[in-house]
């Protein structure tokens, strides 16, 4: 037994909780079985680590299957309390910068295909518009390296969520 009573849950757990718990950290099936086949982890360094390869080899694909898994920036999902925790520093912004945040998330889907992905825990609205803006100069294969980071740092998040509970 590990000293964080989550991962033993996670280690311990029937194929199936173990896929529905780790579908609650990432949408993408190579993710999940990646995670999933690499059981028992020792310790949670173990796990993060293992998380971490299993996103770097995501395919294009399997990347997009996992980004589509995501809310949109600026409208946390109501079904979904991990995003609207997440996307916390969007309750306090103003109606300007949320309407800024709707217009450049229409901009990333035009400009990139796909919803803006980031680790939006700790951040403001500001911040995140700030992040949009910025990226949407990137090159679509910078962009794709850019986005696989920001799930890294979102999984290794829910990760943490998931065994510390």
């Amino acid at each position: 037994m590990s000293s964080a009573p989550g991962l033993d849950r996670l280690n311990d757990a029937s194929a199936d909780e173990a896929i529905r718990l780790l579908g609650e950290v990432c949408a993408s099936g190579a993710w999940i079985g990646a995670v999933l086949v690499a059981r028992p982890y020792g310790d949670p360094d173990e796990l993060y680590a293992c998380s971490d390869r299993a996103v770097a080899a995501l395919t294009a694909d399997d990347l997009r299957e996992a980004i589509d898994g995501h809310a949109v920036i600026g409208r946390p999902r109501h079904d979904d309390p991990q995003s609207a925790r997440e996307q916390s520093g969007v309750h306090q912004a103003g109606d300007a910068v949320l309407a800024d945040l709707r217009a450049g998330n229409i901009a990333y889907r035009n400009r990139f295909g796909r919803v803006f992905l980031i680790c939006a825990s700790g951040r403001s609205a500001a911040e995140m518009l700030a992040e949009l803006r910025h990226r949407l100069d990137n090159d679509p294969a910078s962009e794709w390296e850019v986005t696989r980071e920001e799930l890294r740092k979102i999984n290794r998040l829910r990760l943490k969520g998931l065994i510390s509970a």
